[in-house]
């Protein structure tokens, strides 16, 4: 019987430069916290993003939000904001409608069972962030935010609500 020959030893990483490091690191970093939210939210058969258009629809109270607004809030940028909003409303969380005066604009509003799905959910995001990050003191965490913001702002689009406010 032969036995497998050992594994070379790992090599830490080589970078080219530290912004790539520093950026791979970030990609990595977000695939391990993403895991533990894709999870929670796959339970509901919800995606992160699903999810976020909810939660901004419920931030609106009894209001609506047009389509390119609710968009343009998304943590991140969905593809095809129709195709989210088609299958939010085939579950019955969101209801879309058109204004008698603007044909050509959609806006989106949150169902009772949207808002009742959300405040289920609440207890549960909340413990799936402190699983995430937790771990970080506030003075880390509100470290973290502002490097983030400062690596982020000359990419977001101007008027963004998540550019930095001086």
């Amino acid at each position: 019987m032969t036995t497998p020959p050992d594994e070379p030893e790992s090599k830490p990483p080589h970078f080219d430069s530290l912004e790539q490091e520093a950026f791979l690191n970030l990609w990595r970093t977000y695939d391990r916290l993403h895991v533990l939210e894709e999870d929670l939210f796959g339970r509901y058969r919800l995606t992160p993003q699903q999810y976020n258009a909810l939660r901004l629809l419920r931030g609106e109270g009894e209001g609506k939000l047009a389509t390119l607004a609710l968009a343009s809030r998304l943590v991140s940028r969905a593809p095809d904001i129709t195709r989210l909003l088609d299958k939010l409303e085939q579950r019955g969380l969101i209801v879309r409608e058109r204004p008698a005066d603007n044909r050509r604009m959609v806006l989106i509003g949150l169902t009772d069972k949207g808002r009742d799905l959300l405040a289920s959910l609440d207890e549960q995001v909340r413990a799936c962030h402190a699983r995430q990050l937790g771990h970080l003191d506030k003075e880390k965490l509100r470290a973290l935010i502002s490097l983030l913001k400062s690596a982020r702002s000359p990419h977001e689009e101007s008027g963004s609500h998540w550019l930095p406010t001086v």
